[in-house]
């Protein structure tokens, strides 16, 4: 990427009406567009800095807190990266080493954490109505450390998965087909196909599925959702993705047949979830710690799953997209058929020709979430860009 570029991506942040600054990232949906087009243009100038070996070191010193409630691999390290990027040295909240277990309230701990951090990565989205309310009541108890004088400063929160939505993973999907397809324009008109897919396991979150028709919808696409019969997704998402299409021009459909959803598609993201009405059960029973109960869930859910093997994204339902070559788009870990599992999400041989495009997909998802913590921390982040940029403090003395 040229100075040129970047000198370009540089006018586009200063064109912008958007301030992200201090406010925290928990929903794309809560975010107008050109505050998503921010995230989007200081990302790609995160991206063009490292690729011209400049450090993008804004912070000498300051701490980043990574809490995370459920396993990663992709997320959980791509925030430390981002951190690192920046400058923020990553200090895991393990909350079985905390005073949690002792009863220690949301409140204290995440005061307790606080004194002299600058931004919190939470993943949570193991218990449906529960994450996103932890993110937002880890929020309240920041606002009021800090009006309080507890703070000195009030550190921002950055969404890493909840129930609701994965804002960190569909804006990098975003990213990825922005290059993809040449710019944000040319998605205007694009098909995208997000539809359910078979998994030998239960309970996967829905938030993957949600955050891709909640954001997709803005950008003017045709975004058409597909699932079996008793795997909806929370209604309330629903609505903004109906919301959303029609302010954007786009259009937003749900089906009921895979094959229907593949037809002439632009990109297809086969993706397997668990049902709203299921999450809600293992929530309640997760809850309880009923063991027995949730063996029982799992057991239904499988016997349930198994009907649908036929949801697998093959060679012959990619032929259906448009031109027989729509792009494949996946969050990883893909269930792969032969591979992986006996039987899954996808074919072998869809998932190796699309392999590296995945993988591409994934490697926007450091630059997003840089992007949002850089934008949460200063008011004016194209004067601290080009600061850098001309500083030109190369990251590797080669």
């Amino acid at each position: 990427m040229s100075k040129t570029t970047f000198n370009e991506l540089i006018e586009k942040i200063k064109s912008l009406k958007a301030d992200l600054h201090g406010k925290d990232f928990l929903l794309t949906w809560e975010k107008s567009m050109e505050e998503l087009e921010l995230v989007l243009y200081v990302a790609e100038a995160l991206r063009c800095m490292r690729e011209n070996n400049i450090s993008a070191k804004c912070f000498d010193s300051g701490l980043a807190i990574s809490n995370f409630r459920d396993n990663s691999t992709r997320t959980r390290f791509s925030f430390q990266s981002a951190c690192n990027l920046l400058g923020l040295e990553v200090a895991d909240l393990d909350e079985g080493k905390s005073q949690i277990a002792h009863g220690e309230t949301v409140r204290e701990t995440a005061n307790m954490i606080s004194f002299m951090t600058d931004i919190i990565g939470i993943r949570d989205d193991m218990f449906l109505g529960a994450g996103n309310a932890y993110m937002r009541e880890v929020g309240d108890a920041l606002d009021d450390g800090f009006k309080n004088g507890v703070l000195q400063q009030r550190p921002g929160i950055v969404n890493l998965q909840c129930d609701i939505d994965h804002p960190t993973q569909s804006m990098a999907d975003l990213l990825h087909l922005k290059h993809y397809f040449g710019s944000l324009e040319n998605l205007k008109g694009k098909k995208i196909a997000m539809t359910w897919a078979y998994s030998p396991s239960y309970g996967k979150p829905l938030s993957v599925p949600q955050g891709i028709i909640g954001l997709m919808t803005r950008f003017g696409m045709k975004v058409e959702l597909a699932y079996p019969e008793g795997y909806g997704l929370i209604p309330d998402v629903i609505e903004v993705a109906k919301k959303n299409a029609k302010a954007s021009g786009g259009s937003f459909k749900v089906v009921n047949s895979m094959d229907t959803a593949f037809k002439n598609a632009d990109i297809v993201y086969p993706k397997s979830w668990a049902p709203y009405t299921v999450m809600e059960r293992r929530t309640e029973l997760l809850t309880k710690n009923d063991s027995d109960g949730l063996k029982a869930l799992e057991k239904e859910c499988l016997a349930n799953n198994a009907k649908f093997k036929n949801w697998e994204c093959t060679e012959d339902k990619m032929k259906l997209t448009k031109n027989g070559s729509a792009l494949y788009m996946h969050c990883l870990p893909a269930d792969i058929t032969d591979v992986s599992c006996k039987a899954g999400e996808v074919s072998a041989s869809v998932f190796e020709k699309y392999r590296i495009e995945t993988y591409k997909e994934a490697s926007y998802k450091p630059d997003i979430i840089a992007s949002m913590i850089m934008t949460n921390q200063f008011a004016k982040t194209h004067k601290i860009l080009q600061k850098l940029y001309k500083k030109g403090n190369p990251r590797i003395d080669l």
